[in-house]
């Protein structure tokens, strides 16, 4: 398989695995979304890290394949492509990805799915489509300007370069910098701790967010409202509360 779900202690792991350089092509693509809707639907993970491995996370599409499609198969292919990564971004609990190596094209894409980024020192992140004669086609033009501001996507995407680490950090392109060595492990970490807390109220507060963003502030006010006060019907919030007037902040225990 080119890409697995293994999970331990609430989190699960989406690996890829095509060696050398994670080049996604249709099939990996393909198995990415089965894989993001088994974690979706599993109760037993509760939060997700996307990896690539220990030397690359991924250095994009696979442009062989690619080269060998004309305008009608990509029409059919694009939304296939789109809906992959589209699947990774939905997963209703917190997804972090851990970037090594090379995160490229689509690899960037990937990485840009998720809701934290822990990259490696010596990564190289960027958008390099425009060499190809092309624009990113799996999310990039969007949600890079998201991320990090529409000038700051315009300077990538038009240029095609790649970032280094300390330059994505500076960016807002990743979150965090650390050690190589290190990565799946504070990836993993911070997976950890957040598959501990209140299932419900995590996933009310990435709807929150995502859809809040792609709509209007009182449009994203009511999304807001809605979730806040349903989350008055969880067990999760009977028992934050009742931990806080008993025991002092911070102190509740979820199931």
């Amino acid at each position: 398989m080119t890409v697995t779900l293994e999970v331990t202690s609430g989190v699960g792991t989406i690996r890829l695995d095509r060696p050398p350089m994670n080049a996604l092509d249709v099939a990996t693509q393909d198995r990415l979304r089965e894989l993001a809707d088994e974690a979706t639907r599993r109760e037993d993970v509760r939060a997700v890290v996307i990896y690539g491995g220990e030397k690359v996370f991924a250095a994009g599409a696979d442009i062989k394949e690619m080269q060998a499609m004309d305008h009608t198969a990509m029409v059919v292919r694009s939304r296939a492509l789109q809906e992959s990564f589209t699947a990774v971004a939905r997963i209703p609990k917190p997804v972090v990805a851990a970037v090594t190596g090379y995160a490229l094209g689509g690899g960037c894409e990937l990485a840009l799915c998720a809701d934290f980024r822990i990259a490696a020192d010596n990564a190289k992140l960027g958008q390099p489509e425009i060499l190809l004669g092309l624009v990113p086609g799996a999310g990039g033009t969007q949600r890079l300007s998201r991320l990090v501001g529409p000038s700051k996507a315009k300077d990538l995407i038009f240029t095609g370069r790649m970032v280094k680490a300390d330059e994505a950090l500076t960016l807002g392109l990743v979150d965090r910098v650390v050690p190589a060595a290190e990565v799946y492990e504070q990836a993993h970490a911070w997976a950890a701790k957040l598959a501990q807390g209140p299932a419900l109220a995590l996933r009310a507060a990435k709807e929150c967010i995502d859809t809040g963003l792609e709509t209007d502030l009182e449009t994203g006010l009511a999304i807001e409202r809605t979730w806040f006060a349903g989350l008055f019907a969880t067990e999760d919030r009977e028992r934050g509360m009742r931990s806080f007037v008993e025991e002092g902040p911070g102190k509740a225990k979820f199931l």
